[in-house]
Formats: structure tokens, sequence, C-alpha cells
């Protein structure tokens, strides 16, 4: 039970401070102060009225579309470094979008889990999406509008898209079929996540997905003490993101919450920085664990 309030809190404040001027959802104004020149770990939409900091992906999406071609050494830096550091922990901790999500699961309707071949469509969206098709128009037609921003991301629709328009009634003149695809999609999102936990973060956020290839690499790690795994299958039952973390526990999937190792009767799942082979040893005092 620490554990869980422990993250909520550290959700929450990662969300007020990445939303800090929650008074600009009353004026309609943007933030556009230093701080935007920086990025969040998590996803968070540039243009929301509330936003202190840039969404990694519309960073990445903005130069990559420019006419010149410069390359993203900053945000990639960022985003490399972060997913080496905590992985998909991001998702868990620091992500705004990840915590709206855990709360619309909150409505208590039966959950199901989504195919996993389904999983791999994030990295599809992050392949086509945020890399090849924006460098394709960058290099044919000069440049190119932010892809997945305008054409796919939930979170764009939800936090800038529709309070914009409800603090600016001239832009309901330049409404058209594209944004009512978009409000679909967040309506899609919105139904997915009441009924499968993390929906969005599952299927597809390419930011999830470029963290989830560091998972295997990322210095904070759940470990499994092999002597003490009864196999009881727990972990698996608790798990939001449907991993089986006695398995695999540097799945791709899995965003460190610490919900396995809550349930865990037998203590045997830790979670924290320090050498992977301490999972096959017994418990020692001086292991790392949060």
């Amino acid at each position: 039970m620490k554990q869980k309030i422990r993250r909520k809190l550290i959700q929450i404040a990662a969300f007020g401070f990445t939303n800090c001027h929650a008074g600009n959802f009353i004026t309609g104004k943007l933030y556009n102060g230093r701080f935007k020149d920086f990025c969040t770990p998590g996803l968070n939409c540039y243009s929301c009225p509330a936003a202190s900091v840039s969404c990694p992906i519309g960073a990445l999406l903005a130069i990559t579309g420019r006419a010149d071609l410069k390359f993203s050494f900053y945000v990639w830096g960022f985003l490399l470094a972060i997913g080496a550091l905590i992985g998909r922990a991001v998702c868990a901790f620091l992500c705004p979008f990840g915590l709206i999500q855990e709360l619309i699961a909150l409505i208590p309707v039966k959950k199901f889990n989504l195919p996993k071949p389904l999983t791999y469509v994030k990295y599809i969206i992050l392949a086509l999406g945020v890399i090849v098709i924006p460098l394709v128009l960058v290099t044919t037609q000069g440049s190119t509008p932010p892809i997945y921003c305008k054409y796919i991301c939930p979170a764009g629709t939800l936090e800038a898209g529709i309070p914009m328009l409800l603090t600016h009634s001239n832009l309901s003149n330049s409404i058209g079929p594209l944004f009512y695809v978009k409000l679909g999609i967040l309506v899609a999102v919105i139904l997915g996540c009441v009924f499968i936990k993390r929906f969005f973060c599952k299927l597809l956020c390419p930011l999830g997905a470029i963290y989830g290839l560091l998972n295997k690499i990322s210095l904070y790690h759940i470990r499994i003490d092999k002597s003490k795994c009864i196999n009881c299958g727990k972990c698996r039952s608790a798990c939001q993101m449907d991993v089986d973390p006695h398995l695999t526990p540097r799945s791709a999937e899995c965003i460190r919450c610490g919900a396995c190792k809550t349930v865990c009767p037998t203590g045997a799942i830790t979670i924290g920085f320090g050498d992977h082979k301490e999972s096959r040893k017994a418990s020692q005092p001086s292991s790392i664990s949060s």
C-alpha cells in the first residue's frame, strides 16, 4: 500500500509540475516562457494551456519536419538518457497522460487484456508516424506537419484542442473533418481505458515504445529472487500491463509500477537500481529496492 501511495503522490507532483499554469484554462492563453524549451519525460501536449514544458514527441516532430533537416540531438539524447536510466518507469511515475488513464480505469467495470499482437502497433506508429514518414515528406516536400500530433494524439485533443475551442469561440469556424476524426480517436481511447488498463500505453503511445526498447538495459528494473519465487501467479494477475514479471522481468511492456512487488507473498520481487544478477541470489540486506 505504501508503494501505491508513494507512486500516486509522485504522479500527482509530476502532473502538477508539467501543468502548473492551470489558470490558463480560463483565459485560453498558452505559456511560452523559457521552460517550454525543455521537454517533460512523459506525454503532455505542448499546446495545453496549463503546460509548462514541451512534449518530447512534439519536439521531435517539430525539428524533424523542418526544411533544414536538422537532427534533434537534444530530444533524442534526453529520451535515451531517461530510458537507459529508468526505462518505462516514466509511464508509471512521470507521465501526465498515464495518470489520466489510471483515473479513467477506476470506473468499476470488468477489465480485459489487450491481445498481445496489438501491443506492437505503437512500434509501427513510432517508426512510421514519428520517424520515417516525417523524414520522407520533409525531403520530398521541404517541410512536414507533426504527423502523430496532428492526426493521432488523443492527449493533444483532450489537453489542447478541446480547451482551446472552449475559450476561443472564433476557432469554432475552423473545425473540420480532421478534428472530428481526432475526437473519435479520443473517445475510442477513453472507452478503451475504461475496459483495458492503460489502453493507450499498450496500443498507441510512441513514447512508451521508445522507453520500452530501452527497458532491457535500464538501470532501474525488477529483480526476481528465484529461490523465493513460488510461481503463485499473483504478480501476473496484479500487473496492469499484462506482464508475467517472474518470467519476463525486463519486458518492454513493464512500467515498474510496483504492483507485482506489493502482492508477492514471499518478497521475491524487488525494484530498484542494481546488478541484474542479484535476482538469482538469496535476498540480502544490502540490496537496493524501492
